[in-house]
């Protein structure tokens, strides 16, 4: 058993390697153990986060979080504080052990990059052959019924081939999913990556989330489900043999439960267990091995790590999670049976089917050839000269289809926002899978759209694109940074941003609140003068009011007190300071004639970057329509693998093509760690090489 003296003694030990490292993070010769970390030393929020993981990285110091660091803010006090705690479970220490990463070879990689790229080829080639002979048979059509007849036959065909390919895959490759390690590269991993891209891609996953169809597939790949739950989440999980959930419950958006993990090397699979109307609330996630019981809620926000189980009827929030009193399910629940579930699913069908596919087939077709025409007509010569006609016709092919999707979706996302509220009552509930259900789906797919927040974000422009979908502002303090390149609004004529607020990025307004039968539309409102880090979910009723700083990834209470003048960070979150001595030293660039020089130097810098964004984005749909356009002319002429082969070739020519647009960003303005004003020019330069870093592109990539 420890004595006492031996306590101090360990505590002693600890605070000697704590000053140390403290002193190293700040770059001083030596710390004082009695000095407050913020007050006294001058620390913020990122350095108390480097500092821990610092700590982290000595594997012999006990762990240190943000949290231990605001509540013990002094290194003799925080000494004291982690050496007291209670020791880890062997459970933790176990799964620690876990880390240590799994040997792989040089051939096994190269051998894994080889049958990726066959897999590639082979999916290219039924795609050139399907598209080919599809598009020469629809055009082959004698009236426009007919034509029409042809596309719903085709885009029907495609849509169901490649809904069910995902299920045929899994089951012949994988069989079962059962708990088990897989290491990376290794012939097993081929057979996980090719069912788990599929299954990504399948065209159910992507259109039907959150309808009963979604819930109906993923059992047809394995998964346990019973009747009336709804999943809104857009995650698709991969290995369903492992997913289990109980009737009744819900999923919110972009909660993560893919029933397996990365680690070291590895891919670990592990079941996700949900009871009978249980709530997982938005972009939280569920790790491998964890449950929840009957009626059990975890909140937005929230995780619950390996290991963990929310008992029945418990509500947690939090990261990992813990138990809380607040009831997240407050959408009164409301009439909604078998027939009107079983309407909206075959609605949700026939305008997939009789719509948007003849819609997206027959404007691509259209769209070809036009521009074949076109190109004819103005490079007569063209026909001796394939390639040069390819040129001119892959130019007015990416032009009309880049730039003219952009200048008719802009007006058309601003009407579409604002004329489909109509519809709606605030804080009134309705049924799901209603014509007001199909209104708000609308709508939130509008608050997603990734390329207008892009387009404008981080410049002036964003706050105008805003308000023109109906965001109230209140009254715009002008920054050129009001607001980063990704903001998600799940309606945005209820969202409200109070003057002077700057968000960093990722911010999800959160206006929707669902049961299993019934959802309302509500307010979400951050104060003015706040500060919003990254990846923040607010939802409606956050307790947070004015000259707030929330902590990226913070948690947004929605019970207790109302927070003002403070910082919140963690989830659950806990108060921090709002302002430190780092975020005062430019305030002489924020008012007078600094701050009108340098906004208007800003301005000039991101109306030169938004079009450096339109170019490079046009220049790489340019090469794609290339490749397809040559793969398509040459279909009669080279064998068809070698056509497929051009075609495939597409994505890995775009892909580095994006890769040689950002170097040439970096090479330019090499980036630096550094503390600087929103008008410097070195700033600008990040939120350039933001701009146009193809992440979202880059995906498609994903464990290759």
């Amino acid at each position: 058993m420890t004595t006492a003296l031996e306590f101090r003694d360990r505590a002693i030990d600890v605070e000697s390697i704590f000053a140390e490292i403290f002193a190293d993070v700040l770059r001083v010769d030596r710390v004082s153990v009695d000095s407050h970390f913020f007050d006294g030393l001058g620390a913020d929020s990122l350095v108390m986060a480097h500092f821990c993981a610092r700590v982290r990285k000595r594997g012999n110091l006990p762990p240190v979080s943000m949290r231990d660091v605001y509540a013990h803010p002094t290194i003799r006090s925080l000494a004291a504080a982690v050496v007291g705690a209670p020791p880890r479970s062997a459970k933790s220490s176990a799964a620690a052990a876990v880390q240590t990463p799994t040997p792989t070879s040089t051939r096994e990689y190269l051998l894994c990059g080889a049958l990726q790229a066959l897999c590639l080829l082979g999916f290219s080639y039924v795609a050139v052959l399907g598209t080919v002979l599809a598009s020469r048979w629809i055009v082959a059509g004698s009236s426009g019924l007919e034509i029409y007849l042809r596309l719903v036959l085709c885009g029907s065909a495609a849509f169901f081939g490649l809904s069910t390919l995902p299920v045929a895959a899994k089951w012949i490759l994988i069989g079962r999913w059962k708990p088990q390690q897989i290491r990376v590269w290794s012939l097993a991993y081929v057979g996980f990556w090719i069912v788990k891209t599929l299954i990504r891609s399948s065209p159910t996953a992507r259109l039907f989330t959150g309808t009963p169809l979604y819930a109906l597939y993923l059992r047809a790949l394995g998964a346990k489900i019973g009747p009336r739950v709804t999943i809104f989440s857009r995650r698709v999980p991969v290995c369903t043999d492992l997913l289990t959930i109980g009737p009744g419950t819900v999923i919110r958006n972009d909660a993560i439960f893919l029933c397996y993990r990365a680690q070291a090397g590895r891919i670990e699979t592990g079941p996700v267990t949900l009871g009978r109307d249980a709530f997982v609330g938005e972009r939280s996630v569920l790790d491998i091995n964890t449950s929840m019981g009957d009626g059990a809620q975890l909140g937005h926000s929230s995780g619950l790590h390996s290991g963990q189980a929310v008992p029945a009827g418990e509500r947690w929030h939090g990261s990992p999670a813990q138990r809380t009193n607040l009831n997240y399910v407050r959408a009164a629940p409301a009439r909604c049976g078998r027939l009107r579930r079983a309407g909206f699913s075959v609605l949700a069908v026939l305008a997939v089917v009789l719509l948007y596919l003849p819609l997206v087939e027959g404007g691509l077709s259209l769209l070809i050839d036009t521009t074949s025409s076109l190109a004819e007509r103005l490079d007569p010569s063209a026909g001796a000269s394939p390639l040069s006609g390819l040129f001119i016709q892959a130019l007015i092919v990416s032009l009309v289809f880049f730039f003219g999707l952009a200048l008719v979706g802009l007006p058309l996302v601003v009407t579409l926002s604002r004329v489909l509220n109509r519809f709606l009552k605030p804080d009134t509930v309705y049924p799901l899978f209603g014509f007001h259900d199909a209104v708000r789906r609308v709508i939130a797919r509008v608050g997603r759209m990734r390329f207008f927040n892009f387009l404008f974000g981080d410049s002036s422009y964003i706050v105008h694109f805003l308000q023109w979908l109906g965001t109230d502002l209140s009254r715009v303090v002008q920054t050129g940074s009001n607001f980063g390149n990704e903001v998600v609004q799940g309606n945005p004529a209820l969202c409200f941003v109070g003057s002077g607020t700057i968000v960093a990025d990722g911010l999800t307004l959160m206006n929707d609140e669902v049961s299993s039968t019934s959802f309302r539309i509500s307010r979400a409102a951050v104060g003015p003068d706040n500060f919003v880090g990254n990846d923040v979910n607010y939802p409606p009723g956050g307790r947070t009011g004015d000259n707030c700083l929330l902590g990226t990834k913070a948690m947004i209470p929605l019970d207790g007190k109302m927070h003002e003048g403070v910082g919140l960070l963690g989830s659950p979150s806990f108060e921090i300071p709002r302002t430190v001595e780092r975020d005062t030293q430019f305030d002489h660039l924020r008012k007078g004639e600094a701050l009108r020089r340098g906004l208007a130097a800003k301005n000039r810098y991101n109306v030169r970057t938004i079009g450096m964004f339109l170019v490079s984005r046009w220049l790489g749909v340019f090469l794609v329509a290339l490749f397809y356009l040559a793969a398509d002319e040459l279909y009669d002429v080279l064998p068809h693998v070698a056509a497929a082969a051009l075609f495939a070739s597409s994505m890995m020519v775009s892909a580095v093509y994006f890769a040689l647009v950002e170097r040439w960003v970096e090479t330019r303005n090499p980036l630096e760690p550094m503390i600087c004003s929103i008008y410097d020019p070195r700033f600008w330069v990040h939120e350039r090489l933001w701009k146009v870093h193809p992440i979202h592109y880059l995906h498609a990539f994903d464990g290759t």
